[in-house]
């Protein structure tokens, strides 16, 4: 591997003074000249020259058949080969030509253009970049789950549900579908997936993130996103970084350490880099005192050097926070002005002005403006045939701008396989489900039924919830739903169909008329529902983060009163993330317990298929469900003046979830990883060994790393090929041993050996295995080098650790059925 150098400085400090500049033209195109003004330079600020050495791409390698082949966004590696490391190298080298020869023959005012947003409500989408020379300016849209603010959409499950359903497959047809929908109106970036960590059980936006660890989190983003681009669309991998909460998220300061940081939080965006990401998005925190969007050793640090991330780095909306941020690794600023239509811009005539007074090399300019223009050319999108934007998100009733394409095709069969799929199973007593023909069932429940006012687009950005909850609120979830299909019409049409009397009950508190509801039923079906979202709405006093894990609107005297005058009371849970379930779990009289999550269109057809069987559950928990809110490693953080930064101190460190509950020796109700079956499985004949022939010229490098020596920090090091191809097999068989065909998620989890300080059980890597009842068969995960280190503050690099390696597999991070030695 060729050595590169990291030869980026940023330096400030003392120098020369500069005096504000005078007032400058706009450099925008002709239209928007009067939509950003220059902000004047507070005087008397030092300010040295800031010297920049663009960086250099990472090195490639010659493909290797079956491991580590030639690829591009629109020809991805196929989902059923997870050992695949993609080479995108000869896709972005391209990109960087193009990008480079049309950024040539700009002037300095347009390739500021090309990085600066047009302003709040200043286009037709979410955010936009204006047109230059030929090149047409580009879309930036939500949502993570669909095509925000535009009609004839989709509203796709949540990515929390997408992970729980743990299959590859599944994450790569939404990723797919939901890259289908965003080039149909003409969105050139969707700004998704979310990956941020559920490190805190009540964060608001969890529920647009994979879930609360690491490497589950990573193949999920990796999947969604290989899936997204392969459709044309850039996907945008948020929120950079350590934006774990939404209480104080603009003022106050993520303190983490070196290790954690790289093996716990930007985890799933080195991934999200590996599956070629074209844009990332820095947040609104600060991490360590400085903020994310300005932050150079998350942004040119991390991510541009030590990940090889050759994409654009765009700021969350007005996170940005100083014309010098484009030093210290941002690129775009989004959605262009400092506060919404305040006709300000840090970029824009301000960064012409540091650049035209020797503050900021033009050279940087070049390479902001190449980043992004490889974006749109790596996806293909400069061809004549992409569809132009056809929606207006900031006027959805405007026929002049809405062509009201229909984007949607089959994606309600995607949307209904995911829900189902993403369902977990968590009690089942006695066979209560499937459900057999019951002569008579009720549903109890607000959260059972279609919403009583105004439909599914009641709400702004979904800021409240009446009837079924399919999605959090915030600006990564409102959907102009077509239709939703919710559990009373679902299980209505079944119930006609098997000549079941079917009754309902929606008066959440009415308790005693819930109860008598249920009297001489033969099922009682109570729904659930907790909800969170981002931060700028407030929902029943909840801002944006959940104020407790308790279900809603009464939710837990509804089951006990519901259970008291039924003996086969079924829960049905719709929730962005954990609650408590103690009040009521133990009821003799609850025989059922079906985690539904958040489904997204088809949540009431989802639903019946896991009910009524014509689905085997196969869900897994992507986090840990809590006998008490206190088990959990880490609490909201509130308080704090509109004056003052809040600093959140990350000291639970490697502990997140079930780590900690392991370390700690918590029981937890239901621990992740968990998920139960109409049918059983039984693990058999464990073999682990060498993966024979994976050395080639990083022999020198493998060989350092098995000594438990550093590897050289070059561009690029951290996703280097030699670091993530299959170094060991992990052989093993499942077999159904049960009488209906099922899905097990075999899930295999590392044991490090004790020095290394690591929990005493880590996921490194699971599959899905269909299989009818009786059928066996022959399971390999594999695991590689990165897979099996930790990340060593002093040399900066992932080392492995002397001592003895174990690993087991099972069926949770709490059902080892087999166990074994990794042979080093």
């Amino acid at each position: 591997m060729q050595q590169f150098v990291f030869k980026f400085l940023a330096l400030l400090g003392s120098g020369h003074t500069l005096t504000a500049p005078s007032p400058s033209p706009s450099p925008y195109s002709p239209q928007l000249t009067q939509s950003l003004l220059s902000v004047p330079l507070a005087t008397g600020i030092p300010v040295r020259s800031c010297p920049f050495v663009p960086f250099p791409s990472p090195s490639s390698e010659p493909p290797i058949p079956y491991v580590y082949p030639l690829t591009s966004p629109n020809t991805p590696p196929p989902v059923g080969n997870p050992a695949l490391v993609p080479d995108f190298a000869s896709a972005w080298a391209n990109a960087y030509e193009r990008a480079k020869a049309k950024v040539a023959t700009f002037t300095l005012e347009q390739k500021v253009n090309v990085t600066t947003g047009v302003g709040w409500e200043g286009g037709r989408c979410t955010g936009n970049t204006p047109p230059v020379g030929d090149f047409p300016g580009l879309c930036l849209e939500d949502s993570p789950l669909g095509v925000r603010s535009a009609d004839f959409t989709t509203a796709f499950p949540a990515a929390i549900n997408a992970a729980t359903t743990w299959k590859r497959s599944l994450l790569r047809a939404r990723g797919v579908a939901m890259g289908k929908e965003h080039v149909g109106k003409g969105v050139n970036i969707a700004l998704g997936p979310m990956m941020n960590m559920g490190r805190i059980a009540q964060g608001g936006r969890n529920w647009e993130g994979f879930g609360a660890d690491p490497f589950l989190a990573g193949v999920s983003a990796y999947e969604t996103i290989l899936g997204m681009q392969s459709a044309g669309v850039q996907a945008c991998a948020k929120h950079y970084i350590n934006n774990e909460q939404e209480h104080n998220r603009t003022q106050s300061s993520s303190n983490i350490d070196d290790r954690t940081q790289h093996e716990i939080y930007a985890a799933p965006f080195l991934r999200s880099v590996m599956a070629g990401v074209a844009s990332v998005m820095c947040s609104y925190n600060l991490v360590n005192g400085v903020y994310a969007c300005d932050n150079n050793s998350t942004l040119n640090g991390i991510l541009k050097s030590e990940f090889g991330f050759q994409g654009f780095v765009m700021s969350d909306w007005s996170a940005q926070h100083s014309t010098l941020s484009a030093i210290t690794g941002l690129d775009m600023t989004m959605p262009g002005d400092i506060t919404f239509n305040s006709g300000t811009s840090y970029f824009g005539a301000n960064l012409t002005a540091y650049v035209q007074n020797d503050t900021i090399p033009e050279a940087r300019v070049d390479d902001m403006a190449t980043r992004i223009l490889a974006g749109w050319y790596l996806l293909g999108q400069d061809s004549p045939s992409y569809p132009h934007t056809n929606f207006n998100a900031f006027q959805p009733l405007d026929e002049a701008t809405n062509e009201h394409i229909d984007v949607q095709d089959d994606h309600d069969e995607v949307v209904r396989e995911v829900g189902a799929a993403s369902t977990v199973l968590l009690k089942n007593v006695d066979g209560a489900l499937p459900l057999k023909k019951p002569r008579k069932l009720v549903l109890v429940g607000s959260d059972a039924g279609p919403a009583r006012v105004a439909g599914p687009n009641e709400f702004f950005d979904q800021g409240g919830v009446d009837g079924i909850l399919a999605m959090g609120w915030g600006s990564g979830a409102y959907i102009s739903a077509t239709c939703f299909s919710h559990p009373y019409e679902a299980l209505q049409a079944r119930a006609r169909k098997d000549h079941t009397s079917f009754s309902w009950f929606f008066d959440d508190f009415d308790l005693v008329g819930a109860g008598t509801a249920a009297i001489q039923k033969d099922a009682a079906i109570v729904f659930l529902l907790s909800d969170s979202g981002e931060a700028y709405i407030t929902v029943d006093g909840n801002e944006g983060d959940r104020n407790n894990l308790t279900a809603w609107h009464n939710g837990d005297a509804l089951v006990k009163a519901v259970a008291a005058q039924n003996n086969n009371t079924i829960v049905v849970v719709n929730s962005v993330g954990p609650i408590i379930l103690e009040p009521w779990i133990d009821h003799p009289n609850v025989t059922a317990v079906v985690w539904a999550g958040l489904g997204g269109t088809e949540t009431g057809n989802a639903l019946v298929d896991i009910l009524y069987g014509a689905v085997n559950p196969s869900g897994r928990l992507p986090y840990t469900i809590a006998k008490s809110p206190s088990d959990y490693s880490a609490q909201l953080a509130t308080g704090g003046t509109d004056d003052e930064i809040v600093n959140i101190t990350y000291s639970d460190g490697l502990f997140v979830d079930y780590r900690h509950f392991d370390a700690a020796n918590i029981a937890p109700r239901y621990e992740f990883g968990f998920g139960l079956s109409y049918t059983t499985f039984e693990y058999s004949s464990l073999s682990i060994s060498p993966v024979v022939g994976g050395q080639d010229q990083d022999g020198a490098l493998e060989a350092n790393w098995a000594a438990g020596k550093p590897s050289p920090q070059v561009v690029g090091s951290s996703t280097a090929v030699w670091l993530h191809r299959p170094a060991f097999s992990v052989c093993f068989t499942v077999k159904n041993t049960g009488a209906v065909a099922g899905t097990e998620i075999p899930q295999v989890y590392l044991h490090f050996p004790a020095r290394a300080g690591e929990p005493p059980s880590v996921l490194r890597g699971f599959t899905d295995v269909d299989l009818q009842p009786g059928q066996a068969q022959s399971v390999t995960i594999t695991l590689s080098h990165y897979d099996l280190s930790i990340w060593d503050v002093v040399s900066q690099s992932w080392i492995r650790p002397s001592g003895t390696y174990s690993l087991s597999v099972g069926a949770s991070s709490r059902d080892f059925r087999l166990k074994g030695k990794i042979p080093l």
